[in-house]
């Protein structure tokens, strides 16, 4: 089994599509973003699909790498480190990401929207040096 540059970088494209949507949205003031409940649902849905593709990209390294699965989702961002994808630091930062996701596509209940706006802000600002990671793993 190998790793598949295609899958991947499709992802990655998916991913820079949806994180410049979520830029625009990170770049409001909080008191702006708060004005309109739509840059709420905005930002959650773009959100949830950045972070499940990371997790396609995540399931896809470490399934072709090591032949086994991560036990969740919080696992498959930690369980890049010590295949040397991202240090140990920013998996753990990214992890978090993955409760996230679960929160949003679970629509559990009250959703605080300064997580929501803290995750975009959080994103826009690590998830590209991420990506580099990951291209780079690739060789």
């Amino acid at each position: 089994m190998s790793v598949d540059r295609e899958l991947i970088e499709r992802k990655i494209a998916l991913i820079l599509t949806d994180l410049d949507q979520v830029r625009r949205l990170a770049a409001l003031s909080f008191e702006e973003y708060q004005s309109d409940a739509r840059h709420e649902a905005l930002a959650e849905r773009f959100l949830e699909r950045i972070i499940g593709r990371l997790i396609d990209i995540n399931f896809h390294l470490i399934t072709e790498q090591t032949q086994t699965t991560p036990r969740d989702y919080h696992d498959s961002f930690l369980r890049l480190a010590p295949l040397g994808v991202v240090d140990g630091e920013q998996a753990a930062r990214f992890a978090r990401l993955a409760g996230l996701r679960n929160r949003l596509a679970h629509e559990y209940n009250g959703l605080d929207e300064q997580l929501v706006y803290a995750a975009a802000q959080q994103v826009t600002s690590e998830l590209p040096a991420f990506l580099v990671a990951v291209r780079s793993h690739l060789g």
